[in-house]
């Protein structure tokens, strides 16, 4: 008895260090502690078959067997939906056997009468099946059941079957470590006969009261979470999650979370939104300052779809191939200088923003180049106000930046006429190249000799030959 003892406190210890909660996670248990045995239910007597069987349930001091030591041992296992199968041992010794004896020295005014059969040592296997109520009464704490089974008890030097319907009640003082009271009706089938002076094979209730352990349930992550009805059984975390955790604390499941390590809202993915503009830090180009989503988060103040970090001009509306300025108009005259091939100078749309050159300004291109005298059989010029004459062509030009005008050089009748065809060309390019050199651009000048194909005066005179030495300057259509 000792060394059962012991054994079961060691169990005892084992079981509530490694013991986890609820049946279906933790399918066994094992409770032990003392048991009493009533022989009363066969004794026979009584008014009827209730009185004679189930009276005086509770004469603990007069009819109850109580061994003081552990005394029973029960291993069962959850089977599903709130069932259990258990089988469990008991042994204790009998000194109190109820007999109904009205004649017999001694007996009560019912006609009972308990006397010591012996010491008789009394041993019980039983198996049963049981149904607990404690989900359907929705508790954590009472757990109410019902049982059925059959056993095989030896009593003294006999034995014999028994039907053992019962009733318990479990008491949890934690999830899995708890109080376990039981009573069991054990129904002979070889019942004594109520008027024998033999034991026999007694009917008989059996009351047990212990310590009960669960355990068998696995949760690798040690998150209170078993691994069954965990969805991340390797990484701890949070029963509202079922087991899968949530590092950022934000209320969103790391597998959902876009942000696991910061937290953020449910609207954004977990992920968070510093200035409140509806677009995720990770996302926003902007995150310190409220913008729009079309622009990564960032700000437009002057609604011109260009960001303000990007734009050169954030307070005035203006296009983005302009750096969000608007285009300029410098002279004004309703043409964009992006459009406008003579910025500096006002000219109507139709001309590309340039002047269209006048009939005045022709005309005054006309006598400044037939100015421009040259020395007989050169390329040179032949009086000091050729300079000025240039420079009056020059600002005239000038003012027409993309029209394009024709030098024309020609010359007097001396000379054959291919020297006077090169030597034509070459005035031409003269008075092109004085302008260029004046600003005038190469593109908007081309240079070309007429020999002495279109004189303009007679050749048979000095004057009329000085004359046709000469320049002209016509615009190009």
């Amino acid at each position: 008895m000792k060394h059962l003892n012991k054994l079961l406190v060691a169990v005892m210890m084992v079981m509530g260090l490694t013991s986890h909660a609820q049946d279906s996670n933790n399918p066994w248990a094992i409770s032990f502690g003392v048991n009493a045995v009533d022989t009363k239910t066969s004794a026979g007597g009584g008014h009827n078959w209730l009185d004679r069987h189930f009276s005086q349930p509770f004469a603990v001091n007069e009819n109850w067997n109580i061994l003081p030591s552990v005394s029973y041992i029960s291993a069962s296992r959850y089977i599903g939906d709130n069932f259990s199968f258990a089988l469990s041992g008991s042994i204790n010794k009998i000194n109190k056997y109820v007999k109904f004896d009205p004649t017999a020295v001694g007996h009560d005014s019912r006609g009972y009468i308990v006397v010591n059969p012996g010491d008789l040592m009394y041993y019980g296997i039983d198996g049963a099946v049981r149904y607990s109520f404690m989900n359907l009464i929705k508790s954590k704490v009472i757990d109410p059941s019902l049982s059925v089974g059959g056993g095989y008890t030896f009593l003294g030097d006999g034995s014999y079957g028994t039907l053992n319907p019962g009733a318990g009640l479990n008491i949890w003082f934690t999830e899995n470590i708890g109080l376990a009271l039981t009573t069991v009706y054990k129904k002979s089938f070889n019942d004594r006969d109520g008027n024998s002076q033999d034991i026999g094979s007694p009917s008989h209730f059996q009351h047990t009261a212990g310590l009960i352990f669960k355990f068998g349930g696995k949760d690798t992550d040690s998150d209170g979470i078993y691994d069954k009805d965990d969805a991340c059984p390797e990484v701890a975390g949070l029963k509202q999650f079922n087991g899968c955790p949530d590092t950022d604390g934000d209320g969103i499941q790391d597998s959902a979370d876009a942000c696991p390590e910061v937290a953020g809202l449910a609207a954004l993915n977990g992920c968070p939104d510093a200035d409140g503009d509806g677009i995720a830090d990770k996302d926003d180009a902007c995150p310190e300052v409220a913008g729009l989503a079309a622009l990564k988060g960032c700000p437009d103040a002057d609604g011109d779809g260009v960001a303000d970090k990007d734009d050169k001009c954030p307070t005035v509306a203006g296009p983005k191939d302009n750096g969000g300025c608007p285009w300029p108009d410098t002279d004004g005259d309703s043409v964009l200088d992006k459009d406008d091939e003579c910025p500096a100078v006002a000219g109507p749309a139709s001309n590309k923003g340039c002047p269209e050159v006048t009939t005045e300004a022709l005309d005054n291109l006309k006598i400044q180049a037939r100015a421009v005298y040259f020395n007989s059989g050169k390329s040179t010029f032949k009086t000091a106000d050729v300079p000025a004459r240039l420079d009056a062509m020059s600002e005239i030009l000038k003012n027409y930046p993309n029209a394009k005008f024709s030098i024309e050089g020609h010359t007097d009748s001396d000379g054959s006429d291919s020297f006077n065809q090169k030597l034509s060309e070459a005035r031409a390019n003269v008075v092109k190249d004085a302008l260029i050199e004046r600003g005038i651009k190469d593109s908007n000048l081309n240079a070309v000799g007429f020999g002495e194909t279109a004189p303009v005066a007679t050749n048979k005179t000095a004057k009329g030959k000085a004359e046709n030495r000469r320049t002209e300057v016509k615009l190009q259509k």
